[in-house]
């Protein structure tokens, strides 16, 4: 399951994983000295003991194992990375099937670990989501959700393949251009590249990094589309698999038709759940008296917003399709989103202003429009979901999806339906109907869903559990809406930071009581 909308990129999981509401802080004094050292200029901290592997990915030329070393230095780009960051770039081979042959450019940033030599774990490499989510850009934005582990783990992220400063897609007018222009324009300006830039090859990747980083086993917090990548790794690699958090996970037994009409009835449910609760708690509530009210209302304003949009703000309009997204995303919040949303729809109901409905999902970090504008994200996603779907429909099938998904959800049905295109005129083959993840013989992976989740359904966190195997996969269940629980659900952070410090699973059939109990 992508963490995007049918037609855009959405925020990292918290998407897309997003939804951050950091609330921890560091809590030992020897952890925040260390942490005010590495900011510091002219500071240094105890001498740093860097780890060795002794196990390098099979297969691959000396000049990209043993012979290849990453070179650390301050990051110079993004701005919010330039204090207390670290970049690097690994080298590995365009295509595994032929190693020896072409290489590219994974750009590595890493935020170095505050505690003493003596307790450190090793690496935990991030993955925020997507496809299409640079993981450049989002260690230092996310990174407050994450700073407790800093005492035992290096946190590093990457651009995946396609993404970012890592062979970017170019699917825009002119080579240059990092908008999406459709499928003849990535032929055209990328055409050569888009067959390696599917999760197999970038968890093909994260092996070779996991290598070069000095860990001989991946630990690992992958956020919804991340999940898919973390298991797609422990399928290929079981005996490297060490601590692994695959958290709003998507669901590795649906393909890519299955998935749109999961997400879309997922989003109706969280969006009547909201209604329900607009209507019996917020005066004025400008959903109605519930949720068969508010789907008429929604309706009715969705129609007044296609005929003519509402101003925005920053000389953009709020069209009818911008209205479903954007409800999304305040969805993705879980019931915190609850209320800026009534707000946000009264506004543009009565007053006929989309400001405050469009900077709310600005501020969570979606905006498939805004996004376009910056990076590569729209065109990386589509890229990325049609290099490993190996379904192409024929237009029979396409009618019939569409009109499945439009009665799926009178809210966001026509918004969603237009997905189904997605990848129908794509000049490639994709990889397969659905991902491999069976990891018979790896260490336990973590696997957590929240019931009220409208991005990843909870039913894909059953289902990847299932998937990876028995005794692999462990279930963690989170009674939240919203789109990931970590941090936000206290008991889901301390068994998921226990896990990731010691290890140790929670015991099956575990549940975090949340906003849903």
């Amino acid at each position: 399951m992508s963490d995007a909308h049918p037609t855009g990129s959405r925020r990292p999981g918290l998407s897309v994983g997003a939804r951050i509401i950091a609330v921890v802080v560091l809590t030992a004094i020897g952890a925040v000295c260390a942490w005010l050292q590495h900011d510091a200029p002219g500071q240094s901290a105890q001498p740093r003991t860097e780890f060795t592997a002794d196990n390098p990915p099979a297969g691959l030329p000396t000049a990209l194992t043993t012979g290849q070393h990453l070179h650390w230095s301050r990051c110079t780009s993004p701005p919010t990375a330039r204090t207390g960051y670290d970049c690097a770039t690994m080298k590995a081979p365009l295509d595994y099937r032929k190693p020896d042959s072409e290489t590219i450019d994974v750009a590595l940033i890493r935020r170095e670990a505050t505690g003493p030599n003596a307790r450190r774990i090793g690496s935990l490499v991030l993955n925020f989501g997507g496809p299409g989510v640079s993981g450049v850009i989002g260690l230092p934005e996310f990174l407050d959700q994450y700073k407790p582990l800093l005492d035992r783990y290096d946190l590093v992220s990457f651009d995946p393949r396609g993404v970012g400063a890592t062979i970017p897609v170019r699917c825009g007018k002119t080579a240059d251009d990092t908008g999406y222009e459709g499928a003849d324009a990535c032929a055209e300006h990328f055409g050569a590249l888009l067959p390696y830039i599917g999760t197999s090859y970038t968890a093909r990747d994260l092996d070779l990094m996991r290598y070069l980083l000095g860990d001989n086993r991946l630990h690992y917090f992958g956020v919804s589309y991340g999940t898919a990548l973390g298991a797609v790794y422990a399928h290929l690699y079981p005996s490297h698999v060490g601590r692994l958090v695959l958290e709003a996970s998507v669901d590795p037994t649906e393909d890519l038709d299955e998935k749109q009409v999961s997400q879309v009835k997922a989003v109706q449910a969280a969006f009547d759940r909201f209604a329900a609760y607009c209507a019996a708690r917020i005066r004025h509530c400008p959903t109605g008296d519930g949720p068969e009210e508010a789907a008429r209302r929604m309706a009715a304003l969705a129609d007044r917003l296609e005929k003519k949009p509402a101003p925005a703000g920053g000389g953009r309009n709020l069209d009818a399709d911008d209205l479903a997204y954007a409800v999304s995303d305040h969805l993705d919040l879980g019931t915190d989103g609850w209320s800026p949303l009534a707000k946000a729809l009264t506004a543009l109901i009565d007053h006929n202003d989309g400001r405050p409905l469009s900077k709310g999902a600005d501020d969570i970090g979606s905006a498939e429009r805004a996004a376009a504008e910056r990076d590569n994200s729209r065109a990386a996603r589509i890229a990325i979901t049609c290099a490993d779907s190996s379904l192409r429909p024929d237009v029979e099938r396409l009618d019939r999806n569409e009109a499945r998904i439009k009665a799926a959800s009178p809210v966001f049905g026509a918004a969603w339906s237009t997905g189904v295109y997605l990848c129908y005129d794509w000049p490639f083959d994709g990889e397969r109907i659905t991902p491999q993840v069976n990891a018979d013989g790896a260490e336990p992976i973590l696997v957590v869903g929240g019931t009220g989740d409208p991005t990843t359904p909870y039913s894909g966190a059953r289902h990847m559990a299932g998937a990876l195997g028995e005794g692999v996969g462990v279930l963690l269940t989170a009674q939240e809406d919203g789109h990931g629980t970590y941090p936000q659900n206290r008991c889901v952070m301390e068994t998921v930071d226990r896990y990731l410090r010691t290890g140790r699973t929670p015991a099956p059939g575990t549940v975090c009581p949340g906003s849903m109990s």
